[in-house]
């Protein structure tokens, strides 16, 4: 039931995007696309109360309740970014809006492009941690919670990709070919 309500979550994410994105820029109805925007975080409490219900209700932790945790930290942490990035091309393709800014590709802009980004996976990771500690503490000492340390050992190595990834960026940046300058 876990798993089948993420999968209705991330439908009704994109589904709410898109019908809010056609409110406000095809039926030039901008208050209302923004009111279907808003209603996408609901999903994320419903998940969250389900997936606490069933715990409470005595089930046993596995890794789908880990797998709800870590869904709700990403689609918190990157959500916003991931709606804001749609409706830059939106309105840009359908409503005359300015060209969407392009991350940079060279030097220390690049890399401080970089660690926004993994600031925003590091964020996902963190309230994911955060949700399967306290779902470990919410199971208590009588079920067996290694499915959720399992998970946060997986958020933790999210973590360490992206201060690698950004790193790399920041130790060795990478140049504009001298054809380009």
């Amino acid at each position: 039931m876990i798993v089948t309500l993420i999968i209705i979550c991330e439908v009704g994410f994109w589904v709410l995007l898109a019908g809010g994105l056609a409110l406000r820029y095809l039926a030039k109805m901008p208050r209302t696309g923004a009111a279907v925007l808003l209603m996408e975080p609901l999903l994320e409490v419903v998940l969250l109360v389900v997936t606490a219900v069933d715990l409470k209700n005595g089930a046993e932790p596995d890794w789908k309740h880990g797998l709800a945790a870590v869904y709700i930290g990403f689609t918190v942490a990157l959500g916003h970014r991931t709606i804001k990035w749609v409706d830059a091309r939106v309105a840009h393709r359908f409503a005359g809006g300015p060209a969407p800014v392009r991350a940079p590709k060279y030097g220390t802009a690049r890399a401080v492009h970089e660690w926004k980004v993994a600031g925003q996976w590091i964020l996902a990771a963190v309230i994911a941690s955060g949700l399967l500690q306290a779902a470990v503490w919410y199971v208590g000492g009588d079920g067996d919670v290694g499915s959720l340390r399992m998970w946060q050992q997986k958020m933790l190595f999210v973590i360490g990709i992206n201060v690698i990834i950004a790193g790399s960026y920041t130790l060795f940046p990478k140049r504009e070919p001298a054809g380009a300058r």
